[in-house]
């Protein structure tokens, strides 16, 4: 006799705030869309407070992490991530915390990550409500503890799936890569790059066309010369070839 498997809901949302306040909300933004952008083109993605499901038939069984960064998957958005479908556990999990979220973010959280085999974890505390400076991260340690790899604290302020390097700005994380120390840009610094870009680029431009109408007008002038030169050449032969009609030299002369 067969069995009837009965269908899961796996809900998308469950109706609370994203975050506490702006600060927060911002923060989350802008993590996730700095490192969308770092990471375009290539086989990865970036996901901010949605369902992440762990365990298949247990939709309870979840968690929805401020930002998590996935990789060898299929670039793009997710309504919510399947473990057991994408096959693949989050690299790097960022939480903005703050002293509500702060035990279950450094303790459910953080023994569910580490479980999960999750490679780092990142609180970053943008009022500096609890975290000491505002910034605690950890990462899975190279060796086993009781058959386990374990969560140990990060001192470099290096983010290593990513290739990079995290710190502190405001009430932002800032993100410089290892390899050149550039600073990936937050949507307002690159809205400004591209505001001075593009008045750089018009400076050039008018620079071009002014340099243009100079050459035009030296060339005019030139071209004024050599016609200067050509009627008084034309009007010294003139005058020679009348100095000689009336018998004068005009070598004599």
């Amino acid at each position: 006799m067969s069995t009837l498997v009965q269908s899961v809901h796996y809900p998308t949302g469950d109706g609370t705030p994203v975050a506490e306040t702006f600060a927060h909300v911002y923060a989350i933004l802008v993590i996730l869309e700095v490192l969308r952008q770092y990471l375009a083109g290539k086989q990865a993605m970036v996901l901010a407070n949605q369902f992440f499901f762990y365990e298949e038939r247990k939709p309870r069984k979840r968690v929805a992490p401020d930002v998590m960064v996935i990789f060898g998957v299929a670039p793009g958005g997710r309504d919510s991530y399947k473990l057991w479908e994408e096959g693949q556990v989050p690299s790097v999990v960022f939480e903005v915390t703050s002293r509500k979220t702060q035990e279950e973010d450094k303790t459910e959280k953080k023994d569910l990550y580490e479980r999960l085999g999750i490679e780092e974890y990142w609180l970053f505390d943008p009022k500096g409500e609890w975290v000491a400076g505002q910034l605690l991260g950890c990462r899975l340690s190279v060796g086993l503890v009781e058959g386990r790899r374990c969560y140990e604290p990060i001192t470099d302020g290096r983010v290593v799936p990513l290739g990079l390097r995290i710190r502190v700005e405001g009430q932002l994380p800032a993100f410089y890569r290892e390899d050149t120390g550039e600073k990936l840009l937050i949507p307002e610094e690159l809205a400004l790059e591209l505001r001075r870009t593009s008045e750089l680029l018009e400076q050039e431009r008018q620079r071009a066309e002014r340099a243009e109408q100079l050459a035009e007008q030296a060339d005019q002038r030139a071209e004024q010369e050599r016609e200067a030169k050509e009627q008084e050449r034309r009007r010294a032969e003139v005058l020679a070839e009348r100095l000689r009609q009336l018998g004068i030299d005009p070598e004599q002369v």
